[in-house]
């Protein structure tokens, strides 16, 4: 057998075929047609397995290939960088955490359970509401995760969402649903970048199943007919679904408040680095009510006691999870973010209730301020004359293709574009006054040479 690099065990084929009871390796793969096998080798790698030095180099080869930034990225579009305490680093790096699976044996996982458990407790008193999971992949997917436990529960097949929605949520919200022809109808945003209530009172009816509403919305601004879209979708028997960003929550009316039914959102906010597009954490919770429990996606940790009376916790209602019921389980996920739920848990306890809040109004105040800037230096404006957080979408006289260009040339990297002239801009507590002046200057620079 001629040596493989790829393929360490081919030294052992034929004995590996006598043993399942085939004549050739051949023969495992007769079901592929002939004319579109591949006849020879393919050409990745290094044609020899490389050292641990060699490839060590490589890695560093690669990594020199990353842009350098002067200072974090203003990328807006729904993950923001943040600074993450070093404590959360270290406790999700605890082998008893980092290593960890799916605890189905609770006599021997009490303390992963425990983490789970603080987790949920501490995301319901953000959300303001009684059950949280633990936990969705990301935001669009818990989206997603919530509109099928909709139509679930009610049968419907029209879902209204707004067109201020994250985009990339929405994508994913299209190709989880398409199996079912669920079928989701966009309200119109105002010229201040708000629903149009108008409209929603035309597309909000009896065969809608969920209402979707999203606070703040894409371009970072705060929905202020919220109460009149829930009570919109009651009247109507729909399912009401919130999607939040978490460190707003400090300064506006949580979901429960609302009396919204299903809450969903990504835990990226709360002590994850960006780290290249994830892995982030999908927040999925409802209120107690027992329809919309028993239909609820992903992993349920509960308290109970054990024989002796002793405290110990548990996976609960997992009469509703895949390896119990298969294709009639209420949802496919069969693993979670585990690891980043726990970071969640430490980066809400480190900083509480007052420290989150501060945080909040820091990036509040640094987020109108960097707009403000823009407009009084005659970089560009705001787009839309409303309340925000977070993230603000500018309008510049310019492409801003070409001042994104040019910034990322200077080291910076600039807002995210949505048109030809408006990019939504991110500004948080790891863009200092000095980061933030820099940026817009260099952007005036080249407005005013274009």
């Amino acid at each position: 057998m001629d040596y493989h690099p790829w393929l360490p065990n081919l030294d052992y084929e034929n004995e590996m075929i006598r043993e399942i009871g085939v004549n050739s390796i051949d023969d495992l793969f007769k079901d592929i047609p002939e004319e579109i096998k591949l006849k020879r080798l393919l050409n990745v790698g290094y044609s020899k397995p490389l050292s641990e030095y060699e490839i060590y180099l490589r890695l560093l080869e690669l990594e020199n290939k990353n842009a350098k930034l002067r200072m974090p990225p203003f990328l807006g579009g729904g993950v923001c960088p943040h600074y993450v305490p070093e404590a959360v680093k270290f406790v999700i790096s605890r082998s008893e955490f980092y290593t960890s699976y799916t605890p189905y044996q609770p006599e021997i996982s009490q303390g992963l359970l425990q983490a789970l458990f603080e987790y949920q407790s501490l995301m319901a008193d953000l959300l303001e509401m009684e059950v949280v999971n633990s936990s969705m992949y990301e935001w669009g997917s818990a989206l997603a995760e919530a509109v099928l436990m909709a139509y679930r529960i009610n049968g419907k097949k029209k879902v209204v969402i707004p067109a201020s929605i994250n985009p990339y949520h929405k994508k994913v919200l299209e190709t989880w649903t398409c199996g079912k022809e669920i079928k989701i109808k966009e309200i119109p945003y105002t010229n201040e970048g708000k629903i149009n209530l108008e409209v929603a009172e035309k597309e909000i009816d009896e065969e809608t199943s969920a209402v979707y509403i999203q606070q703040p919305n894409f371009f970072g601004i705060f929905e202020t007919e919220i109460e009149e879209i829930v009570d919109l979708a009651k009247k109507k028997g729909a399912i009401t679904i919130m999607g939040v960003n978490p460190l707003s929550l400090s300064l506006i009316k949580p979901p429960g408040e609302y009396d919204i039914d299903i809450a969903v959102g990504d835990g990226q906010e709360l002590g994850l680095p960006l780290n290249f597009g994830g892995p982030y954490m999908g927040i999925f919770a409802t209120k107690w009510d027992g329809k919309l429990v028993r239909q609820m996606p992903g992993r349920l940790v509960g308290l109970t006691t054990d024989s002796e009376g002793k405290r110990g916790y548990t996976l609960i209602l997992q009469t509703r999870e895949q390896f119990t019921r298969r294709e009639k389980a209420t949802s496919n996920i069969t693993t979670n973010e585990a690891l980043m739920a726990i970071a969640n848990a430490v980066y809400i306890s480190l900083l509480g209730k007052s420290g989150l809040r501060k945080l909040a109004e820091e990036i509040y105040r640094r987020s109108h301020y960097a707009l403000l800037e823009f407009e009084r230096k005659g970089v560009g404006k705001r787009k839309f004359n409303s309340d925000f957080f977070e993230e603000f979408t500018v309008s510049f006289p310019i492409s801003y293709g070409k001042i994104h260009e040019n910034l990322k040339a200077r080291g910076i990297y600039g807002g995210l574009k949505i048109s030809d002239k408006d990019a939504i801009f991110c500004v948080t507590e790891v863009h200092t006054k000095h980061m933030i002046d820099e940026m817009i200057d260099e952007a005036k620079k080249i407005v005013e040479t274009s």
